[in-house]
């Protein structure tokens, strides 16, 4: 288990040079933007305009603040993102680009080297204490608002984007410090053939 705080997260310029991102954590550690097994991250988008591409790699996308973006996407279409939204997965090799539907937002960004990673990226609200199953592979759950989580090692706080890498297969209980709390639980799985 690994607790990955906000203010820690590394900071670096987007592959196309149009802003910046905020890495929460990457594999192999050290790993580049070109040589990544998987990655999370966050970015601010303050302006419209082109995704960068990253040929071979799977992207789910999640807007944590802001009003929202229009997407157009190659090959999948136009699509709108918000707040509210379920996540969007589609190909990171595809065209996109990006409309602001007002203002700048900032993303919830997951990225899998296809071939060699899958991932889910899901959403969930907590009015209660909830108790997640255990789930095989890579589990990093991150904080929308303060959570508390109760593990094998004891009570552990998050505060927003905060972040938890679990063990596998480590079941927790989610309790909310106020009365709901919001937060995005994110799973990776070798494929078959990379495993």
């Amino acid at each position: 288990m690994r607790l990955l705080r906000n203010a820690d997260h590394r900071r670096m310029p987007w592959k196309n040079g149009g802003g910046e991102t905020v890495e929460v954590i990457v594999h192999p550690h050290g790993a580049g933007l070109s040589d990544f097994g998987w990655r999370v991250s966050m970015a601010t988008v303050a302006s419209d305009g082109p995704f960068s591409l990253f040929p071979g790699i799977d992207r789910t996308l999640a807007v944590l603040s802001g009003d929202g973006m229009a997407l157009s996407i190659e090959g999948v279409g136009d699509r709108l993102l918000t707040p509210a939204s379920q996540p969007l997965s589609f190909p990171a090799d595809a065209s996109t680009t990006a409309r602001l539907t007002g203002g700048p937002i900032t993303d919830l960004n997951v990225m899998t080297r296809r071939g060699h990673f899958s991932h889910t990226l899901s959403r969930h609200a907590v009015n209660g204490s909830l108790r997640l199953p255990a789930a095989s592979g890579t589990r990093l759950l991150m904080a929308l608002d303060t959570l508390g989580l109760a593990t094998p090692d004891g009570l552990i706080g998050l505060q927003p984007l905060d972040a938890l890498l679990l063990d596998d297969n480590m079941q927790i209980e989610m309790i909310p410090v106020s009365n709901e709390a919001a937060f995005y639980d994110i799973c990776i799985l070798p494929t078959v053939s990379s495993a």
